[in-house]
């Protein structure tokens, strides 16, 4: 924390919005929900209390936070759900590292995680799955870094959380803010999950000398590749996207490029939701760029993300491995296997709707409308 407040951003923040403890969650989800985390809580809510008092129109909350830890994800959690229960009509972002397919940190990684996404399934209104080995894949492919270090990584993840949040600041022709991005990106209430993607891709400090066309930035912009979550959206198919760009751009432009995209693409979009880009433009470029977009995906592929992690926990749970850790905490078995099931059904529910087309939709209200008119 001092080192934050003596470093080149200190000043940018309160001296007295600084809130940490003494000792760290180690690992343990059950630490951060309900021990450690638990007992810091309240000084953050005051924190925070204090903070939306001063503002004149409060659009939400964004957290940032991983959910393979202690903290992150058990104090994150449980601060996502005290912020709820406070301002319930606020929208709740959150920008959520998850744990990527080859790479672990922490051996309980896929309990923290289970018992996390339990959370935000009920207690977000978008979460932007992001993961730290796609950004690795994205700095050492695309920007060529032979050694990217957390700074290289938090470059492109700060590029996707200004470019969602930049209609907010500044003015353009056609706004979009946290509550129009989950209007136009979630079909149902569960399926909030979001995968991400900005371009043009520029390391820290280079800036772009290659002019830009939409064309071009449409095209990067839907690019596997560029996704900072390891799902490939080819796997499944997109129930909604959206695309936010900056710069000096033509409102014509971008729509022909979106009508192509569907057009050429129409397999990887669901039929039953005909126009599903939402698109949204703001004049102010980047710092460097002349134009940039940034992309917003709620794609079912997102669903190998929790099948791998619903794997692991099971083959550990199964065990019973690692478990005393939790229960020394407090924390019952059931929670687990309420935290697994809820995964589980999420997978199924990403499932149901990329198999679903049009035609089977309507047989099954037409078979359901007699019921409703008898009652």
């Amino acid at each position: 924390m001092d080192a934050v407040r003596a470093g080149p951003f200190g000043q940018l923040f309160r001296p007295d919005n600084f809130v940490f403890g003494q000792s760290g969650a180690g690992n343990n989800w059950a630490k951060g929900h309900y021990t450690e985390g638990a007992e810091l809580v309240d000084q953050v809510l005051d924190v925070v209390r204090r903070e939306a008092e001063g503002c004149d129109c409060l659009q939400g909350f964004q957290i940032t936070h991983s959910l393979g830890g202690g903290t992150g994800a058990g104090m994150g959690t449980l601060l996502i759900s005290k912020i709820r229960e406070e301002f319930p009509d606020r929208m709740m972002a959150t920008f959520s590292v998850v744990p990527s397919p080859k790479v672990s940190d922490t051996v309980v990684e896929p309990y923290n995680a289970t018992l996390s996404v339990h959370q935000l399934v009920e207690n977000s209104d978008e979460t932007f799955c992001i993961d730290n080995e796609a950004l690795y894949d994205i700095c050492m492919r695309t920007l060529k870094l032979s050694n990217p270090s957390y700074g290289d990584l938090n470059h492109l993840v700060s590029a996707v959380m200004s470019g969602v949040t930049t209609c907010l600041r500044f003015p353009g022709q056609l706004n979009s803010d946290l509550r129009k991005l989950a209007v136009n990106m979630v079909p149902f209430p569960r399926l909030h999950f979001f995968m991400v993607g900005f371009a043009p891709l520029t390391s820290r400090g280079a800036h772009s000398f290659r002019a830009v066309s939409v064309p071009e930035l449409t095209q990067q912009m839907f690019d596997p590749k560029n996704m900072m979550a390891a799902s490939d959206f080819r796997n499944g198919r997109y129930l909604t996207c959206s695309a936010i760009f900056r710069g000096k751009v033509a409102m014509k432009d971008v729509e022909d490029q979106m009508r192509n995209i569907q057009n050429k693409n129409s397999s990887y979009f669901v039929e039953w939701i005909p126009n599903n880009v939402q698109t949204a433009l703001c004049s102010i470029p980047p710092r460097g760029l002349k134009m940039s977009s940034t992309f917003v995906g709620n794609s079912t592929a997102i669903q190998e993300l929790f099948k791998r992690v619903g794997e692991q926990f099971t083959a550990m749970f199964r065990r019973k491995a690692f478990l005393h850790w939790y229960t020394g905490e407090g924390m019952d078995e059931m929670e687990f296997t309420e935290a697994e099931s809820n995964m589980n059904d999420l997978v199924s529910e990403y499932q149901q709707y990329q198999d679903a087309g049009v035609d089977e939709e309507e047989e099954e209200y037409e078979d359901e409308a007699p019921l409703e008119e008898e009652v």
